[in-house]
C-alpha cells in the first residue's frame, strides 16, 4: 500500500533534494510538491495525503501555520524538516512523527519511515489530535492569527462564485452573491434574485456543498438565505421569526434554526 505524500519546501533544490532521497522507497507516492504555505494548506485539503515532509522556516505561512491550517480536517502525519534551530521542533517531538535536519542523512530518513510506517499501521486517536492542537497553540499562538488572511483565499476556491442553472431552454449563468435565497421542490430547487427566479435540477444537500456556509445558512428544512441579503428580523410566536430581505420578500425562520438568527444579534 502506498504512502501518498506531499512535500513542501520554499527552496525548490530542497525539494529535489528530498525527492531523491525518497527514491529509495518504493511506498512513498509523491502526489505534490508545495513551495509556500498557503499552496500546502491547499493541497493537503484537496489531496488528503498519509504523510507530509514540512519545513517549518518559510517565508508567510511557516510549518507551524501549514499545521493549524489543516486542523478542521483529519490531517496526516507531518514529518518535520529544517536547517534551524531545534528550539520549537523540540516541543513536537512527541506529536509529530519525527524532524529531520538538512541535509537529510539517508539512515536518518529510512529511520523515520519506519516510524511512519508504524503510525499508519494504528490510526491517530481523537486524543493524539487534541495533543497536538495544544502544542500547535503553545508553541505557535501567531498561526491561528496569521491564518485569518487566508479565509477569503479558501473560499474562492472552495465555493462556487457562477453557478449555471439550465431553465426554460436556456442556461442562466447566475452569480452567487446575487442569489437572495434558495427554496426546495423536492430534486429541484427555486433560485431567486434580485429580479429572476430559476429552476435547478439539484438537491439541496448537494447544493449546500457548494455555497459558502458563512454567507448562505438553512432557516428552514426546504430554504437556504444569503445572509448579508438580510435586512431586518421580525419576532414572531412560539419562538419562530421572520428574516426580511432586500427585495423585502420575509422568509420564516424555524426554532431548530434559531442559531442563524443570533448572528445579527450582538
Amino acid at each position: 500500500m502506498s504512502i501518498r505524500t506531499i512535500l513542501v519546501d520554499d527552496e525548490k533544490l530542497a525539494i529535489q533534494g528530498l525527492e531523491l532521497r525518497l527514491q529509495p522507497f518504493d511506498d512513498i507516492e509523491i502526489v505534490a510538491t508545495c513551495h509556500n504555505g498557503r499552496e500546502a494548506i491547499r493541497k493537503i485539503k484537496t489531496l488528503k495525503p498519509d504523510l507530509v515532509f514540512l519545513d517549518i522556516q518559510m517565508p508567510g505561512f511557516d510549518g507551524f501555520s501549514v499545521v493549524q491550517g489543516v486542523m478542521d480536517i483529519d490531517p496526516p502525519l507531518f514529518v518535520f524538516v529544517t536547517a534551524y534551530s531545534e528550539h520549537a521542533i523540540k516541543a513536537f517531538e512527541a506529536q509529530a512523527i519525527d524532524y529531520l535536519m538538512k541535509p537529510v542523512e539517508p539512515e536518518r530518513l529510512a529511520d523515520t519511515m519506519d516510524r511512519v510506517r508504524s503510525r499508519l499501521a494504528d490510526k491517530r486517536t481523537s486524543d493524539e489530535l487534541d495533543r497536538l492542537r495544544t502544542v500547535i497553540n503553545e508553541v505557535a499562538p501567531d498561526a491561528a492569527d496569521n491564518l485569518s488572511s487566508m479565509d477569503d483565499d479558501l473560499a474562492s476556491t472552495r465555493f462556487e462564485k457562477l453557478i449555471n442553472i439550465k431553465d426554460r431552454g436556456q442556461i442562466f449563468r447566475v452569480d452567487v452573491e446575487s442569489i437572495e435565497r434558495i427554496d426546495a421542490a423536492g430534486d429541484y430547487m427555486c433560485i431567486y434574485t434580485a429580479d429572476n427566479s430559476l429552476i435547478l435540477r439539484e438537491t439541496m444537500k448537494d447544493l449546500e456543498k457548494r455555497l459558502d456556509p458563512r454567507t448562505f445558512q438553512r432557516v428552514h428544512r426546504s430554504t437556504i438565505v444569503n445572509l448579508d441579503q438580510v435586512r431586518q428580523v421580525k419576532p414572531h410566536t412560539n419562538g419562530e421569526c421572520f428574516l426580511v430581505l432586500e427585495s423585502g420578500a420575509q422568509v420564516k425562520v424555524s426554532r431548530s434554526y434559531r442559531d442563524v438568527v443570533a448572528r445579527f444579534v450582538h
